[in-house]
């Protein structure tokens, strides 16, 4: 008897999770199952909120390890050799930390999916104590870069896993928010990276001090982790009902027993298809699936192309140079002069945090993104007219004062849009490939950022700063019209719901269909809940 493909039971999930709607709405009686786990939704626990805050540590320590990096260049002098470090090896150390984020990224959701996401995050802490520690001694150039490449490698699998271990243990209506925190935890690791480095600039061997202190939050994290919980759909997909169970009643602890049990019950049913699927395939068999099955190639495109988006506009660049950059342009103090850059992308991205799950992702990436264009712009017209940057020369105060301003005005679009919303890319996946779908995504970011981070200098050279920041303005617009064409709204929508909007296409209008739909049930719950009060 031929074997059904991948793509047959797929399609055979579809119509099952069609069914699923109408058990739902049977397990619940007149109440819709929609507002019924909205009701116990309402309330979000503080064990909720520790549980992400624990989470988001390894988003300080990848914001962490990207500032810090600025700073140490700088002051680095004659430690590692040379008396000075060339352009070459400053782009040696700086790609080896994302040439190894690279491979870690694409291990990391296979990893997942096979040990659970909370050792994931576990093992990449001790690669980051490791990594920090060998920095902290390393007296050559190539044991720093082979010291940076292992911190990659733990900054790739945190990067991959922590938004999505978050997403799965988060309710629906403040998904988007608590993986927003993971972001504000990136940004103020590298407003605390650029304070380290300002505090220790004129201490000598202070660089030392600015790697070696990653291995703070890295060791508090690693303590914390054996008291979280593992994800309740990766508990289920085990077949440990009874751990999920205590899981989903800690993070509705508000919740009666009988809408535990419903939303169990609802979770399991979501779920199993999706079970059987990578039960009944091999890992090959699901990796080929996220290019031959439609629905899961739409996902992987929208994942990938907005982690690519993110790398080249050029900001990461603009993060691990920014120090550098800002001595060109004759600040006395860079390092202090990017702190107030990092300070800015995390001042805007509590804005995001605010206003995610509210005005939605698409939202917020069709309105902030042209404003990166256009002073990504405003930076290439005054370098054209500031000339070429000379290290050390004078150049005028209203000249420099323009660049700093476009960048913090551009930093400031990047976060409320851009910098946060592509690390909600575990919600396009189904579950049988979620894993390998958000380590597809993450391994893009991460060779976008390779790619760029490793020809910034050189590129700074060959075609001028104002050609290097004109061109990324080019990509950041064709990075725009992408989002407008293909990227869907997906706030509010669960984690299962999300699937049905790629059957037809990359679903911008079934998306919004579903969402009115999802909308109404719930205002009519709301009557109805009103009326039984009354």
């Amino acid at each position: 008897m031929t074997q059904p493909s991948f793509d047959e039971k797929r399609q055979a999930k579809d119509h099952t999770q069609d069914e699923l709607y109408e058990v739902r709405g049977n397990a619940a009686g007149d109440v819709s199952q929609y507002a019924v786990v909205a009701e116990v939704e309402k309330h979000t626990t503080w064990f909720v909120w520790l549980l992400v805050a624990c989470c988001t540590i390894s988003g300080l320590l990848f914001g962490y390890d990207t500032g810090v990096i600025s700073g140490t260049l700088v002051t680095i002098n004659g430690d590692l050799g040379p008396a000075q470090l060339s352009d070459g090896q400053k782009e040696f150390i700086t790609s080896a930390t994302t040439l190894g984020a690279l491979l870690g990224g694409l291990a990391a959701g296979a990893m997942s999916d096979w040990t659970g996401r909370r050792p994931v995050l576990g093992i990449a802490d001790i690669i980051f104590i490791g990594g920090a520690l060998g920095q902290a001694v390393c007296h050559t150039v190539w044991s720093m870069i082979g010291c940076r490449f292992l911190i990659g490698i733990g900054v790739g699998l945190a990067s991959c896993i922590a938004p999505l271990y978050i997403q799965e243990l988060s309710p629906t209506r403040l998904r988007g928010r608590m993986v927003v925190l993971n972001v504000v935890m990136i940004t103020f690791g590298q407003v605390v990276a650029y304070g380290i480095d300002a505090g220790f600039a004129n201490v000598s061997g202070g660089w030392r001090w600015m790697v070696g202190l990653g291995t703070v939050p890295a060791g508090i994290q690693l303590i914390f982790l054996a008291f979280l919980p593992e994800s309740p759909r990766i508990l289920i997909r085990k077949g440990n009902i009874k751990a999920a169970h205590r899981v989903l009643e800690r993070v509705y602890s508000q919740a009666t027993a009988e809408q535990i049990d419903l939303q169990l019950q609802v979770l399991r049913a979501s779920v199993q298809q999706s079970i059987d699927i990578a039960n009944s395939t091999t890992f090959f068999e699901r990796f080929n699936s996220m290019i031959t099955v439609p629905v899961n190639r739409r996902a992987l495109i929208i994942g990938c192309g907005m982690q690519a988006f993110q790398q080249l506009c050029g900001f990461n660049t603009l993060m691990y140079y920014s120090a550098s950059l800002f001595q060109e342009i004759g600040f006395d103090q860079p390092t202090a002069v990017g702190l107030i850059v990092s300070g800015t992308n995390f001042i805007f991205t509590l804005f995001a945090l605010k206003y995610i799950d509210i005005v939605g992702r698409r939202r917020i990436m069709i309105f902030s993104a042209p404003g990166m264009i256009t002073d990504l712009d405003l930076v290439d017209m005054t370098l054209h007219t500031g000339g070429d940057l000379v290290n050390g020369a004078s150049y005028s105060r209203s000249w420099s004062a323009i660049v700093l301003l476009s960048m913090i005005i551009f930093v400031a679009s990047y976060a409320t849009g851009l910098g946060n919303i592509p690390w909600q890319q575990g919600e396009l996946f189904g579950l049988e490939v979620r894993g390998i779908g958000t380590s597809l995504s993450t391994a893009t970011n991460w060779a976008s950022n390779l790619l760029i981070g490793s020809t910034y200098l050189s590129l700074m050279s060959k075609i001028t700063p104002a050609g290097a920041f004109g061109f990324y303005a080019g990509l950041c617009l064709l990075g725009w019209l992408f989002c407008l064409f293909c990227f869907p709204e997906i706030a509010g929508l669960s984690l299962e719901e999300v699937q049905g909007i790629f059957r037809d296409g990359f679903g911008i209008r079934e998306s919004q269909r579903m969402r009115n739909q999802k909308r109404e049930m719930m205002m009519q719950q709301d009557i109805k809940a009103g009326r039984g009060d009354a």
